[in-house]
């Protein structure tokens, strides 16, 4: 009888066993709001199995299970959405399910499925979205999401059938994949299935991960990698892209760098993306008709491209992504993107006679040393009579006296040789080549008035900054564009005359404007106190000093940082006063030095006149984190001699 019994309980186990949802079993250990403050979505898993063919095509199933924490999380799932290129990828919602907080279950009606144009501005290459309402949740409840795509992020050449999914490098592999969040995560999981004779790089980056490797069959090796407990990464302000610090996975079975680089010059060689026409012949002859130089050549082609191929991505049929369209559709449309502008240059500059290749760089973040393709942005290459590659820019150049835009120092590329290339880093661009001057002279009269002119000078990045107020507006806009910078800062201000010459013609030199202006009560004056803070010291034009919107209560940095660029900001305002001999009170003096920046500013007194000058050197585009005191330190006392008046008395 006692036996019957316990093979009775086994029975009922078992049943009982086999009716168990492991899903809700990890919904309900997962936790609720009160183990995650201040979270309102819960990641309770992630997982992400690729299955690589032999061609580098990869089918990848998703499986992600969220659980909402908040009513602000049940909004954040109310509708899954995906987005694909579908000259690359193909992608279908497959199943979704609301497991309710009461225990119930909800399958999600799959033929209620959007395809829709993504939203694009710029770039119109035919990008849409899949998305599910899932509707109304509660707080409590979970959506387990099942997802099948197929494919890679850039189009290459529009194929038929599974062809346009095949990597453009064909039989080769890679992922980059992003094991932070800006939710918590339980687990994240990803699997790659390859075939064993495609040989996988990995790397896993700022962090840790549990790997391994096993053998699936004969002819196939499975790679494993999970991470537990994922916190949300906390950005810092204006800090480096989260791609450089936050931990992430690369893989690619790219042998190296080289490779890269010799499939990338193949490709276009093989499209004839840099043939040139009669036309563009012509048109090359026409604008180097008086160019004395190879640098005239270089410099009048870079800007007339830049300024005449407008930046704007359509739909051109073949020659996407990694293929450069043909210079003869460039010419004629003139538009496209940055590989088409890069394209046009290159085309324009062997139809000159040089020797001009094409490169990938990217642009807001860092490559990393495994050649997976890191790339969102295409340059020109033109090798000169010193036999070096110089580095040219035409998207980023617009209306800039730069051939190669400074705003992309500390950036990696690599070029696309016919020999192969390593991977390659632009250097820094010194200070100088960016200075922002402004030279003041000024008198304040007995009533408080203050009466003067500045001329602003500005060079490189610098001059870009500020004459960018004219080239990205209407004419008709230019002057009181001009005006909002002295009247930001001085409300009152009546202008008496400005001068900013033609800003059009940015080669002919530096841009250069004047301004003569009076203020009344400008200046606070008692019985024998005179108090104000000179004009010049006031962030006037402060476009062209970014370093001003860093905000120095950060004291400590964990991460690197960046700038628009490199920049040398000298300021200097010579007052006449009406009768005021000694300084009562004036910010610090001070001199500082550091591995982010320079600075040296005073106060100076030389007979009836009040000299202020500041000269501050920003060294770099991208700083390290040990860089930020000497850098904040310099923005500081820029920021207190802006902030803090002068008090002189008789």
């Amino acid at each position: 009888m006692r036996r019957i019994v316990f093979i009775l309980l086994g029975l009922l186990l078992s049943f009982q066993l086999a009716k168990a949802d492991p899903v809700k079993d990890l919904i309900k250990k997962a936790g609720c709001a009160n183990d995650y403050p201040n979270q309102d979505l819960l990641v309770v898993f992630d997982s992400t199995h690729a299955d690589v063919q032999e061609s580098g095509l990869s089918y990848v199933n998703m499986h992600r299970l969220y659980k909402v924490l908040t009513p602000k999380g049940a909004l954040d799932v109310n509708a899954i959405e995906f987005g694909y290129d579908p000259l690359s990828a193909y992608v279908d919602i497959k199943k979704i399910v609301i497991h309710r907080k009461d225990g119930s279950t909800e399958v999600v009606d799959t033929s209620k499925v959007k395809d829709y144009p993504a939203p694009a501005r710029m770039i119109y290459w035919g990008a849409r979205e899949k998305l599910l309402e899932v509707g109304r949740l509660e707080p409590g409840d979970a959506v387990e999401v099942f997802l099948f795509r197929k494919g890679f992020t850039y189009a290459l050449l529009q194929q038929d059938d599974d062809e346009r999914y095949i990597p453009p490098m064909r039989g080769h592999y890679y992922d980059i994949v992003e094991f932070w969040n800006s939710n918590p995560v339980k687990e994240k999981v990803y699997e790659v299935r390859i075939p064993k004779d495609k040989f996988l790089q990995y790397q896993f980056y700022h962090g840790e991960v549990q790997s391994k490797v096993r053998v699936d069959g004969d002819e196939h090796m499975i790679y494993s990698f999970s991470k537990k407990d994922i916190t949300p990464f906390d950005r810092e302000p204006r800090m480096v892209a989260t791609s450089n610090v936050a931990p992430k996975l690369l893989l690619t079975t790219s042998p190296d760098w080289e490779a890269k680089s010799r499939w990338f010059y193949g490709v276009n060689e093989d499209y004839g993306s840099f043939e040139w026409t009669p036309e563009i012949k012509a048109k090359v002859d026409e604008l180097l008709e008086d160019a004395d130089t190879e640098m005239d050549s270089v410099s009048i082609l870079t800007h007339w491209v830049a300024d005449n191929i407008r930046y704007s991505g359509l739909s051109m049929g073949e020659g996407e992504g990694y293929t450069l369209h043909k210079g003869e559709t460039i010419f004629r449309d003139r538009c496209g993107v940055c590989k088409d502008k890069a394209g046009m240059l290159i085309t324009m500059l062997r139809a000159a006679g040089f020797e001009s290749y094409a490169a990938m760089t990217m642009a807001g973040s860092r490559i990393e040393d495994i050649p997976a393709d890191q790339f969102n942005h295409s340059v020109t290459l033109v090798r000169l009579s010193d036999g070096k590659l110089h580095l040219l820019d035409p998207t980023w150049v617009p209306f800039l006296r730069e051939l190669w835009s400074s705003a992309e120092q500390q950036q990696n590329y690599l070029p696309g040789l016919p020999e192969g290339h390593d991977l390659a880093k632009t250097p820094i661009s010194p200070p100088e080549d960016h200075y922002f001057r402004i030279t003041g002279e000024s008198e304040i009269e007995k009533d408080g008035t203050l009466k003067g002119s500045f001329t602003l000078t500005a060079e490189g990045q610098s001059d870009a900054a500020i004459r960018r107020m004219f080239t990205s507006g209407f004419r008709q806009q230019w002057e009181k564009n001009l005006k909002a910078q002295l009247l930001r800062v001085a409300p009152n201000a009546e202008i008496k005359k400005m001068d900013y010459g033609n800003p059009y013609e940015y080669m002919e030199g530096p841009i250069e404007i004047t301004m003569k202006y009076s203020i009344p009560d400008y200046a606070t004056i008692t019985d024998d106190e005179l108090i104000f803070t000179p004009l010049v010291a006031k962030k006037l034009f402060s476009r062209g000093m970014s370093h001003l919107y860093f905000s120095t209560n950060i004291k400590e940095r964990k991460y690197a940082f960046r700038d628009r660029c490199s920049r040398l900001a000298e300021l200097k305002e010579t007052i006449e006063l009406p009768g005021y001999e000694h300084i009562v009170y004036h910010p610090e003096n001070g001199k500082g030095e550091g591995s982010g920046a320079d600075y040296e500013v005073s106060y100076r007194l030389n007979g009836d006149k009040l000299i202020m000058e500041q000269n501050l050197s920003f060294k770099k585009r991208v700083y390290k984190p040990e860089d930020w005191p000497s850098f904040r330190e310099a923005v500081a006392k820029q920021k207190e001699f802006a902030e803090n008046p002068v008090i002189l008395k008789k």
